[in-house]
């Protein structure tokens, strides 16, 4: 390796801030919730998308080609937002969107977005956000080597017989889902 030898201008975004290239033909809104359309450019949020951020200005690419158009978002801090139903005794819990406007305390089928840290009325909290840190998706069932599930039957059968395949697939599986986790945290 070589180490600097020289003074090495970079260039440097704001740490909490990220502009992302826009689907086509579509409209993100300021104070949007942006997600991932699973090919790489933002959209407004749809539940199940990986949570990239709040939009900060409306980003018009109504009329231009994915990636015409950049949305600059804030990734990580806090907002206050509706989260239907949500109460003081809401503290700590973790907050899901189901669009880019609809915030619940329902894991479902949503997007993570954070947990609620402070509360302003019934209804309406302080969430604190981390799209670096979100949720890890859909984290399924563990498989076994012929693409089935453990099921009920399965888990209440420990001490039953195990493939060694099984064994092997449900420990990579559980191991995968363990550093995708930890690499979030850190």
């Amino acid at each position: 390796m070589t180490t600097l030898a020289v003074d090495t201008p970079r260039a440097y975004q704001i740490g909490d801030m990220n502009d992302l290239s826009v689907i086509a033909s579509d409209i993100i809104y300021e104070g949007s919730a942006v997600g991932d359309n699973g090919s790489g450019y933002a959209r407004p949020l749809v539940a199940g998308d990986p949570f990239w951020g709040f939009a900060l200005k409306q980003c018009d690419n109504s009329t231009g080609s994915a990636g015409d158009n950049k949305v600059n978002v804030r990734t990580r801090g806090r907002a206050q937002l509706a989260v239907s139903s949500a109460a003081i005794t809401d503290i700590g819990n973790a907050v899901y969107a189901s669009d880019d406007a609809t915030f619940t305390l329902t894991a479902s089928t949503n997007t993570h977005i954070g947990r609620i840290v402070g509360f302003v009325s019934t209804g309406v909290v302080i969430v604190e956000f981390d799209a670096n840190k979100g949720g890890m998706g859909t984290t399924g069932a563990l498989t076994d080597s012929s693409g089935g599930t453990a099921s009920a039957t399965t888990v209440a059968a420990i001490g039953g017989t195990f493939s060694q395949s099984e064994i092997a697939n449900n420990f990579a599986t559980v191991t995968a889902k363990i550093n995708a986790l930890a690499a979030r945290i850190l």
